[in-house]
This record gives C-alpha cells, structure tokens and sequence, in this order.
C-alpha cells in the first residue's frame, strides 16, 4: 500500500484524517519539507477552500494537480518575475483548473475578471507552495478544493459563512472516492 498523506492548511480547516501544515506560502513549504524530509509520502493530497475568480460557484468541487503564483501587480501588468509561475502534474495543462496561490486574498471582482483572462478560476493561499514542495521531492500531488467565496469585496463573510459545509462537502468527496473511510454511529 502506498503512503498517501492527507495535508490540509489548518486553523480553520482542520480534519482528524489530515495533517496541518499552516496558512499561506511560508508556512506551508515549511512545514510540508519537514515532513518529506522525515516520512516521505508516495502521494499528497491537499484538501481545502477556495476563492473563485467568478466561473466556479459556491460548493463546486474542484480536483487539480496545477497551481500558479502570480500577484495582482502581474495581472495589472506593473510587474514581471524571470521565474517559472506555474506547476503542473497534469500532461495537459489546458484542460486542468489552475489555483492560484498568494499570501493575499483578492476581494475585487474587476481583479478577479484579469485572472479569469489567464486561465486562472480559483484560489488558495497554500497550493503553490504545496505542488512546489510536491515538485522538488517528486511527490505526485493532488489538491481538492471546495469553492467557498467569490473574489470580491464579501470574500470573508462568506468563506465565515460557507467552511462548514465546504469541509462537509470535502469529507464526503474523500469517502465516495474510498481516500478515507468514515465511521458510522448507530
């Protein structure tokens, strides 16, 4: 049997089957290397929420092996970067939905539309640095997300509003997929 390790940000988001590895970039490559470092999983799978850029709505579930890691100043075309912003496990990216990941959430919608253009439909603060991590230790990585919010100026309130049912939403895709198994009381 393989070692499939199930990760998940933390906080907010914390399952009994999934191990936290912390909020945003820094954080999680931190403590993702640590453990590739000290029990090397044969397979990631990363679990959580996700801001859409407006194409993916509420409670859509969204299985992905392709991130990126572009910044609002590069959809407003005021910077650029010589480094390589997207990883991808898939051989088509092309028909792959890309997460983006930033320390920062976008809450304008008129932003949100720029990502939309690159083909880019959702984000989350930790899965570049996860596929990443995945990348270096050659770890094929899988992220699922629940969409909990639009970008836009209500991101917050409604990702307060939605976590509950968006981590119920993931618990029950991980058992119809037979990734974990749930217990039943009576």
């Amino acid at each position: 049997m393989k070692n499939i390790k199930i990760i998940s940000a933390g906080k907010t988001e914390l399952f009994d089957f999934a191990e936290p590895i912390g909020i945003g970039l820094i954080n999680s490559a931190i403590n993702l290397t640590r453990i590739c470092l000290f029990d090397k999983p044969d397979y990631l799978i990363f679990i959580g929420t996700a801001g859409s850029y407006g194409k993916k709505n509420i409670f859509d579930i969204v299985e992905t092996t392709s991130a990126s890691n572009i910044e609002q100043c590069f959809v407003e075309k005021n910077c650029y970067t010589p480094l390589d912003n997207i990883i991808s496990f898939s051989n088509d990216v092309s028909r792959e939905t890309i997460v983006n990941s930033s320390n920062y959430i976008t809450t304008n919608a008129e932003v949100a539309k720029k990502y939309l253009k690159l083909n880019i439909d959702i984000e989350n603060m930790e899965f570049y640095s996860v596929m990443s991590v995945a990348k270096e230790f050659e770890i094929p990585t899988l992220g699922i997300f629940v969409v909990t919010n639009y970008c836009n100026n209500n991101a917050h309130e409604d990702y307060i509003t939605n976590i509950s049912k968006a981590k119920d939403l993931l618990i029950q895709r991980l058992i119809d997929k037979r990734i974990i198994i749930k217990e039943k009381n009576g």
